[in-house]
């Protein structure tokens, strides 16, 4: 009996290994219509009770409500869109300050004398027009727009399933694991959304401050970044960096500053106040969070990092209600007991 026990736990870990190479396969295979379906879902979580004020308060067709909403959505999608695009022009046309303050960087610290007594060889074969060629600019540009075009023609798709989600059903209320999930993924979304809004502000307004260039798209990137736990704080940390260096305006006091001061900002937030206000309501372990962040940023790019914390949780919160997948789900909360030695314990 032993055997046969021990062979059937063998051919179900097989097959659920099989089964979850299956649907990796699938999530990779078909992302080009499941993202913009998920983002859908995601934002239907997010903007259903605003849609469900409007209708019952307001006393707001739903449709009218949904096609309100919608609409308010894209304006400020627009808005964003059009200061991004302003900070890129400005950038074009500031190329060749940008170009002159690079060479004369790259210039001082191929003057040191350091890098002279090192690698004399390297600063004599230095061609610093290869470095960042101005030439190249143009086709930058048109692979940016290429690369807009394809994320607004992504976001008319998502508008379309999100409004049929919104208006297909109205907000009744549930019980059980849908509303668990609904609890969960709506806080998720209010309190993240609340924490990345104050940093991106409060970043946006240090580097305007200091009279950074593009302070208010890294003010965006900031906010969008830090939906990715960890890594995505020390990515808009890091982002301002270059254009920190390359701008003529920009003194060494503030290039300091303009690292040092949203550093501390990240730190404190993400590290101090979020931790506070988030509190365990996820029951994921870091560790958990940082493998799932990889796995969906390989399946899904940076579209898949952001969406990772919550999708994770939703899995966690379905593996816990399955007796044969509650080991994991325990695991995935940091919870390593196994589950005898955890009645032992409990009756001790």
């Amino acid at each position: 009996m032993a055997t046969v026990a021990l062979s059937n736990r063998i051919q179900n870990a097989c097959l659920m290994i099989l089964a979850v190479l299956g649907v990796g396969f699938v999530l990779y295979w078909f992302r080009g219509i499941l993202i913009p379906f998920v983002l859908a879902v995601f934002f239907a979580y997010a903007l259903g009770p605003i849609v469900e004020l409007q209708n019952r308060y307001l006393k707001i067709p739903r449709a009218l409500a949904v096609l309100a909403t919608l609409v308010v959505g894209a304006l400020l999608l627009a808005i964003v869109g059009g200061i991004v695009s302003t900070s890129v022009q400005q950038l074009a046309a500031n190329s060749a300050a940008y170009q002159d303050q690079l060479e004369q960087l790259l210039d001082e610290v191929a003057a040191s004398p350091l890098l002279q007594r090192v690698a004399p060889d390297v600063v004599e074969d230095l061609d610093l027009r290869s470095i960042l060629p101005t030439d190249r600019l143009q086709s930058v540009i048109m692979r940016g727009t290429s690369a807009l075009a394809n994320l607004v023609s992504n976001g008319l798709i998502v508008l379309i399933f999100l409004f049929f989600l919104l208006a297909g059903e109205a907000q009744v209320r549930r019980q059980g694991f849908r509303a668990d999930v609904e609890t969960s993924i709506r806080r998720y979304i209010l309190v993240q959304t609340t924490i990345s809004a104050a940093t991106g502000s409060l970043v946006a307004a240090v580097l305007t401050f200091l009279g950074v260039p593009l302070a208010t798209v890294f003010g965006l990137l900031a906010f969008l970044l830090n939906f990715i736990p960890s890594v995505g704080s020390i990515i808009a940390t890091l982002l301002p960096l270059p254009v920190v260096l390359v701008s003529p305006e920009v003194s060494t006091t503030s290039a300091t500053l303009a690292i040092a001061v949203p550093a501390a900002i990240q730190f404190a937030i993400g590290n101090v106040i979020a931790p506070k206000i988030m509190g365990d309501s996820l029951q994921l372990h870091p560790v958990t969070i940082l493998l799932a962040l990889m796995v969906w940023g390989s399946l899904w790019g940076i579209v898949g990092m952001l969406l990772a914390t919550p999708i994770t949780a939703v899995m966690r919160m379905l593996l816990e209600r399955l007796e044969m997948t509650r080991p994991i789900a325990r695991v995935m909360s940091g919870s390593f007991d196994l589950p005898g030695q955890t009645e032992a314990s409990a009756e001790a």
